[in-house]
């Protein structure tokens, strides 16, 4: 099962996203990953336990999960499904 999100930040590393559990893990990870940046859905169990930072940490984006839309985008996708159909 899929516990968390990772996906690369700038100057190396990995950033960690945790649902809350309202959203469906894959609709957090479009909205709280930048647009454009691949994202991977692993186990909590899967991230390293040897108590280095996340920043030293590497995994290969090259068959992601999918992408990021970022906040503003998926607040308006939202907002657009919400809208009565004229």
């Amino acid at each position: 099962m899929s516990d968390l999100v990772i996906y690369p930040i700038d100057g190396g590393g990995i950033a960690i996203v945790t649902p809350t559990g309202v959203l469906p893990i894959a609709e957090v990870a479009r909205k709280d990953v930048p647009a454009g940046v691949p994202y991977l859905l692993v186990a909590d169990t899967d991230l390293p336990t040897d108590g280095s930072s996340p920043d030293l940490w590497t995994a290969d984006f090259s068959a992601p999960d999918g992408h990021g839309i970022g906040a503003e985008a998926w607040f308006a996708e939202q907002a657009a499904k919400r809208e009565p159909a004229s």
